[in-house]
């Protein structure tokens, strides 16, 4: 028995797999030489004759041929009929099996590999078991991928842009069944996508445009004459345009119900976030700048100017450094800005005036669409801190702010070292807010991926509501070169855990590498009740702002300061940053001894002398190594001061304030205390 013929398993039949599906639009066109992909993106869209639209549509399987490799091109209409809900889009079956998949270096050439395609992500291992177990070498979402086939040598490659698979199948059956199968799972998940974001075409489209109703009566009665069509294209055809003629009499002009334009039925996804994106951007770009918070006499400027590291020797770090934590890795201080982890939990509070006006909303789920501008305002300022990297703070580390212009005050602390977590607790008369913030990293050779796993929380003591949510993935994008740039990408959840009335979802949009750099910070969101069902939307760029048109006076709900004179010269800082590290006579005897204010190696690195900070970060670093021998000779475990673990209504560890830290400050104050030495 074939080796590759008979691996793969759970495989369903062409009409099984398409049923209540229909071919979707994929606006990229893409071209293709050998093996490679290089990708454009073509937003003209022509309005035509019905009739010339209905041609247009059924050129799902309308192929791009260049030298034997074909460039599959998706359409994007409903699937089913079933409604809104995405639980009603029916998931493909799961297929798996051995496939060839190609190498670069070291191993170059096509080597044996189980994958398995599930919900639309392709997942693949050395073996069956090795999937079994978890071990996966590699994931992709298929409909971020550009698909492209070589009918003659059964190969099918996938592009992503960061990601690339070439695969190989033994047989023309076995390629058939993948090819089949790859396209049905590129359909649910473009589709799932455009149920989440359906909503957009109702904001976008004028009432009565589209007799949905009609749309979702025809395309499901379709699918088996579609089914025969791919079939026959993929076994025998290398004409496309007579499986498109022959497609084009399955669906009667008459049958869809339009009152302007065919084109204005299957207005392709990508143009409808596109232009929902524009549309929010416009909308924020007309709102006046957030009101600037009155001088309070802090300053506003840095003592010094950032230092130049392009001499830094990235490369020789992190080769030296191979296989190890890079949170654990010493760092030049060149390559730090004067402002450390705790002080940066601070720094999510520059916009709390939302989480003010979210204690003051009535409405609940009005009240949820600022607790989410909250929490994507605080990626603003990434946008420009993608130089240098914030001091890591020595175990037992701490911080205050009290901002009383502001109406919080703040404690945080390093409550562990290996791993790393960084604890804080803000209290104010409209909220209270916490976390404890895990980071762990991924480095991939050109990229570096931060991936926080701690949960944030606010509580507003009016309606006694508990938000909880998580955080997105950080990652900085040629890290070794001086032309560094930041993104967030990854979905965040906000549950209320006193009522479960209603949620809230954002999509922070990983940007891809053929999009324009007016499309890069994308972020999408929608506040819905507990049935499911969207009450808001919003969306907008997180570095320029939040738009919300589902409001009853639709406005922008967010929209960052404008940066202080000079910023690049000053690490990128806002305003706010510049005051987190600032040391005035008045507050030092307030402070205790661990505070980062009093920390030396970052306050020389802020007054420029960067060559004394490397120093002195060894010298810190190496009482705190010190110090951690002499606790484990004695068996002994640092306990934080200010901070003490608990558990949290799910079970997991949780570092919660000990509400000592105010009352010690407050008496005997901090200079009558024993504190530990750091540095």
């Amino acid at each position: 028995m074939d080796l590759y013929g008979s691996s793969l398993n759970r495989s369903q039949s062409l009409a099984s797999v398409l049923e209540k599906t229909s071919p979707t639009w994929n606006k990229p066109s893409h071209s293709r030489s050998s093996s490679t992909l290089s990708s454009r993106h073509s937003r003209q869209v022509s309005h035509r004759s019905v009739s010339e639209n209905v041609t247009s549509f059924f050129n799902a399987f309308h192929v791009q041929i260049i030298k034997d490799w074909e460039v599959i091109d998706d359409l994007h209409v409903e699937m089913h009929s079933g409604g809104d809900n995405p639980q009603d889009i029916t998931t493909p079956g799961i297929c798996e099996g051995y496939l060839l998949k190609r190498r670069k270096w070291p191993l170059k050439g096509w080597h044996k590999r189980y994958f398995v395609l599930e919900a639309g992500i392709l997942r693949y291992s050395k073996n069956q078991q090795d999937v079994s177990r978890g071990r996966v070498q590699g994931s992709l979402d298929v409909s971020l991928a550009v698909m492209s086939i070589n009918k003659k040598s059964n190969r099918i490659d996938l592009d992503a842009g960061d990601i690339l698979y070439h695969m190989k199948a033994k047989s023309h059956e076995l390629f058939y069944i993948w090819v089949t199968k790859l396209q049905a799972h590129r359909l649910f998940k473009k589709n799932e996508a455009a149920h989440v974001h359906s909503g957009f075409i109702q904001t976008l489209a004028p009432a009565g445009m589209v007799d949905s109703a009609g749309v979702s009566g025809v395309l499901p009665s379709a699918n088996t004459a579609v089914n025969s069509k791919v079939s026959a294209w993929l076994q025998q055809s290398h004409n496309p345009d007579i499986c498109v003629q022959g497609i084009c009499h399955i669906f009667p002009v008459g049958t869809f119900a339009v009152k302007n334009d065919f084109h204005s039925l299957l207005f392709p996804f990508t143009n409808i976030t596109v232009s929902a994106t524009r549309k929010y951007r416009a909308s924020i770009s007309r709102t006046p700048n957030s009101v600037v918070h009155k001088s309070t006499g802090r300053r506003t400027t840095l003592p010094a100017h950032c230092p130049d590291n392009s001499h830094v020797g990235l490369m020789a770090i992190l080769y030296n450094n191979i296989g190890k934590d890079l949170a654990r890795v010493s760092m030049p201080a060149a390559l730090n800005e004067p402002v450390n982890l705790l002080q940066r939990l601070c720094e999510e509070l520059e916009y709390s005036e939302l989480l003010d006006t979210a204690n003051n909303t009535q409405d609940p789920y009005q009240r949820m669409v600022y607790i989410a501008a909250f929490a994507i305002s605080g990626y603003s300022t990434a946008t420009f801190r993608n130089r240098y990297k914030p001091f890591n703070p020595v175990l037992g580390e701490t911080y205050e702010c009290i901002r009383e212009d502001r109406g919080f005050r703040l404690i945080s602390e390093q409550v562990c070292h290996h791993p790393p977590i960084s604890a804080c607790h803000a209290d104010s008369d409209n909220f209270s807010f916490w976390q404890d913030q895990r980071w762990k990293n991924k480095f991939w050779g050109k990229s570096l991926e931060i991936l926080p796993t701690g949960m944030v929380n606010v509580t507003l003591p009016r309606y006694g509501d508990h938000y909880e949510w998580n955080k997105v993935v950080t990652c900085i994008h040629n890290v070794l070169s001086q032309q560094r740039y930041l993104e967030h990408y990854g979905e965040v959840t906000i549950r209320n855990l006193k009522s479960n009335d209603c949620t809230c979802k954002i999509t922070f949009v990983k940007s891809r590498y053929w999009g324009s750099d007016t499309n890069k910070n994308e972020v999408q969101g929608m506040v819905l009740d507990q049935s499911g069902s969207v009450i808001h939307r919003f969306g907008g760029l997180w570095h320029e702002g939040i738009f919300c048109d589902t409001l009853p006076t639709p406005k922008c709900v967010w929209k960052p300061n404008p940066q202080p004179k000079d910023y690049m010269l000053y690490y990128g800082f806002s305003t706010f940053a510049m005051e987190l590290n600032e040391l005035t006579p008045d507050l030092k005897p307030f402070l205790p001894s661990t505070d980062s204010r009093l920390r030396p190696d970052q306050r020389m690195l802020e007054e420029g002398k960067v060559d004394e900070a490397d120093r002195k970060k060894d010298e810190i670093e190496e009482i705190q190594r010190e110090r951690r021998k002499e606790l484990t000779k004695k068996g002994e475990e640092h306990v934080p001061r200010f901070f003490k673990k608990a558990k949290d209504s799910c079970g997991r560890d949780v570092w919660l304030t000990n509400g000592t830290y105010w009352k010690l400050r407050e008496n005997p104050g901090f200079a009558k205390t024993e504190n530990i030495v750091l540095w």
